[in-house]
């Protein structure tokens, strides 16, 4: 599997790795993920973007296997954006899926500041 944070997120939203068509459009809404990330206290103190395909999620995620589930946010995260299921249960599954994703982050960073102070 790539560790490219860009081809990571387009196979699985079913775009081959060589297509480039979409590719402004994911990385715009990758960029809002992290944003959203850093909002919620996740990845680097100064934030994050990126802005091709050279960026892995090892330069992300500093080998921090309990971040893993930040993979699968991303993905549900930039499916919403880019494109969305077309029934609202669909979507509404993916929202909870969202806010789950979101709880356990906060749980992770809550327990991590704790250790550290």
């Amino acid at each position: 599997m790539t560790d490219s944070i860009l081809n990571s997120t387009k196979k699985v939203l079913g775009i081959a790795e060589d297509d480039d068509s979409f590719d402004l459009d994911i990385l715009m809404h990758i960029n809002t993920v992290f944003t959203t990330l850093h909002q919620l206290g996740i990845g680097p103190l100064d934030g994050f973007m990126i802005e091709d395909s050279e960026t892995t999620w090892s330069d992300y995620l500093e080998d921090n296997t309990n971040l893993n589930a930040v993979k699968s946010y991303m993905y549900v995260r930039v499916k919403l954006l880019f494109d969305p299921p077309s029934t609202s249960f669909a979507i509404e599954a993916m929202q909870k899926q969202v806010t789950e994703f979101e709880w356990r982050l906060n749980v992770y960073r809550e327990g991590r500041v704790r250790r550290e102070t």
